[in-house]
Parts: structure tokens; sequence; C-alpha cells
């Protein structure tokens, strides 16, 4: 009972196959047909594999949103050297809350000497080449530093090998701070800093003119955790200062900024910077106070950074597209490569005009039925009727063809 149904619904899909199909003794090969089928299959080949590799490959998403979290701390990432003794220098974080200094933390401070060792000036060259060349051509290069995943692209400072014979002449500050995620200012001036009620000063009625020398070098500056694909602008800069009463100012613009790649997944942020620096002079009527100041507000909207690739339905669906259009042109190109072809070579009228002299010459070779068929008409029409002997054992042939006239001579024979 199984089988007979089975057999009735095979039955019934058979009867549902609507695909035209073209028995072989229809189907006509030509050299253009084989050479066009050559070629569409390399082509559809190599598409074939451009789309897999397209579909190996991810895509990145940028979304901007804006940023609600704002009870989020902002920690900024530093290290630099100021060409100073520690005991002249000061540094401390100023935002719009004000709030005490003392309460986002403090960095450490260490004497060295502001010449670099050979390996050491050599590191930081190539950081400044580096980073230099991701600036210029972050646009261009931007998904494959996303995809690195390489959180440190640089790598750490070497240690000193080399020891100068003299005093130490420089100061390196270094360490995170955590602040509010507001707009504010982190500075390094000159003198120590007093807490104040309502803000700091900075002590520096020792120092002389001479002593103030703000040339400084940017090892690390950098906001939020590390993740890859972040260019830090400021990092391998250096400044020489040429007079004593400089100020050199950053305006850092922070961009709260979310990953979300197949190498690294967390928030962070990114900034870009523009910089101006000058002489402080009373008599050339530039007034201030010298030192570096980093002034940053923090952006409302924020980057969400998204790695994904393409769905499956949409690369079959792009597989398919590829295997019908190949085939469909390559069969238009093949029909109309064989039409000229014919037309080129005169191949479709010296045909035609084949074929219509054989026409004329089949009929006027049979122009009436055979004498057998007619004779056995005959006998069949009449069996009672006296059958006339033939006198004669040949008949002249109505065609030149021997096999007819055999098959003639036969039949008279017969009868």
């Amino acid at each position: 009972e199984m089988l007979r149904h089975r057999k009735k619904a095979l039955q019934i899909v058979k009867s549902l196959d609507a695909f035209p199909k073209t028995s072989e003794e229809c189907v006509k090969t030509s050299t253009t047909g084989g050479t066009c089928l050559v070629i569409s299959l390399l082509v559809m080949s190599w598409l074939v594999v451009m789309e897999m590799m397209y579909y190996m490959d991810t895509t990145f998403t940028y979304t901007f949103t804006p940023d609600a979290d704002f009870t989020e701390k902002l920690k900024i990432n530093i290290d630099i050297t100021v060409a100073m003794p520690c005991r002249f220098v000061g540094a401390d974080v100023l935002d719009m809350t004000g709030q005490q200094v003392m309460t986002f933390g403090s960095l450490d401070m260490e004497d060295t000497w502001w010449v670099l060792d050979p390996d050491q000036r050599l590191h930081f060259e190539g950081v400044q080449r580096v980073n230099s060349y991701l600036r210029e051509q972050f646009h261009s290069i931007h998904e494959l530093l996303w995809r690195s995943g390489y959180t440190n692209i640089f790598g750490d400072m070497p240690r000193r090998r080399s020891f100068p014979d003299k005093e130490k002449d420089a100061c390196q500050l270094h360490g995170s701070l955590e602040i509010n995620k507001v707009a504010g200012n982190f500075h390094i001036t000159a003198g120590k800093t007093i807490p104040l009620p309502r803000g700091h000063a900075h002590l520096a009625v020792f120092m002389d003119d001479k002593d103030y020398n703000f040339t400084h070098r940017i090892n690390k500056l950098s906001f939020g955790d590390p993740a890859p694909g972040i260019v830090h602008p400021l990092e391998g800069d250096e400044q020489l200062a040429t007079k004593n009463h400089m100020t050199y100012q950053y305006f850092v613009t922070v961009v709260p900024t979310y990953v979300n790649t197949y190498s690294h997944r967390g928030s962070t942020f990114q900034y870009s910077v523009s910089e101006q620096n000058r002489e402080i002079s009373h008599e050339k009527n530039s007034h201030g106070t010298p030192g570096i100041y980093f002034k940053y507000d923090v952006s409302a909207l924020k980057v969400e950074v998204v790695e994904r690739h393409e769905s499956l339905i949409k690369f079959l669906t792009r597989l398919c597209g590829i295997v019908g259009g190949v085939f469909t042109c390559s069969g238009l190109i093949s029909r109309f490569v064989g039409l000229l072809v014919s037309c080129l070579t005169c191949r479709f009228f010296r045909e035609e005009a084949n074929n219509g002299k054989f026409e004329e010459k089949t009929s006027k070779l049979l122009p009436g039925p055979p004498a057998s068929l007619l004779l056995q008409s005959n006998l069949t029409q009449q069996p009672d009727a006296a059958v006339p002997q033939l006198t004669s054992t040949t008949i002249t042939p109505i065609t030149a063809d021997p096999h007819i006239s055999d098959a003639l001579n036969m039949t008279c024979a017969g009868t």
C-alpha cells in the first residue's frame, strides 16, 4: 500500500515538471558555442572565487549616537618628558566641576636626562615616522588597523643603557589620571602645585628666567583603555623651545568610541588635536603663563565601530545571480557570434540554396506513388476479377535508382 502511494506521489510530482527539455537530436553543436562555453566557465569560476573572498572578508559599520553616559570617568594616560628638573615642574588638572586636583590622582615624576641613548633615539624616531604615516593615511588603512588587534603598535621605550656623565636635567612625568568626562585642561607649568579652596596655584618664586625650559617630548598621550585601531596623534611629538618663556597649547577633542570587532570589544576614546605655541613677553604685549597646556573637550556624540560578515542568504543569492547571468549572457553572445560568422562566410546562404535544390530534385524523382502500391491497391479492390497476365517480365523503371527497379521487377514477376 505504501509503495503504491509512493508511486502515485512520484507521478504527481513528475506531472508538475514544466522545465523545457530538448532532445539530443535537436541540439546542434558548433565551435563557436564550445568556445563561448569554455570562456563562460572560466569567467564564472573567477567570479565565484572573488565572491567567496568577499564573503570571507569583513566589513565595518560606523554609527553615531548621543553619549548618554555622564557618570563615566575619563582616563588620561601620560608619559611626557620636560627638559627641566622635577623640582621646578608641577602638573595638575582643572575642569569645569571645580573639584580639587588631588582627587584625580597624581603622576609619577622621575629625574632623567633629556638626551636619549642611541637605542632610545632610534625607537623614538621610529615612533615619529610611523605615527606621522598613520595620521596622514588613516582613512585608507583604518580598516586594517581595526583588524590588526594591536593595542600598542610602537612598543615600549627601551631602557637606557648609556648614562651621561652629568647631572640629570629633565623630568619624566608618567601615569594615569581619572577625571570627569567634562571639558577641562591638563597643564605642566613651572613651580609646584599649592591646593587652594577655590583652585590652586603654582609656586615658582625660587626660579630664575634661565631655569625655564619647556622643551618637551610626548612618549604617550591617550584617553581611555587601549584598543586596536585607535591612533593617538600626539605620540612621538617633540618640541624644542627656542625661548625660555614659551607656552605650548594643544586643543584636544575627545570622542567616546565603542569598538566591537573580532579582535577586541570594549569602550575607549579617540581624539583629534590642533596646536599653537607662542612666546610669553610682556614687552611684546604677549601675556600669559609659560607652560604646556592640553585643553580638552568631550564630544556629545559616541562612535560605535562594529565588524561583521555578510549574511549567508545574500552570499547564496549573489552566487545564483552570477551563474545564471553568465550562462544567459554567454548564450546570447554565442548566438550572435554564430550568426555573424555565418554571414561572413556565406554559409547561411549556401545552405539555403542547397536545401532548395534538394527539394526540387526530390520532387522530380518521385512524381507519384510507386507501382507496387498501385498494383496492391487494385488487387485488394477486385479480389474476384480475373487478373490479366503480363506478357513481359520486365518493366521500364520510372527512376534511375537500381534498388527501386529491382523492387518493381520482383513485384511484376510475382504477379
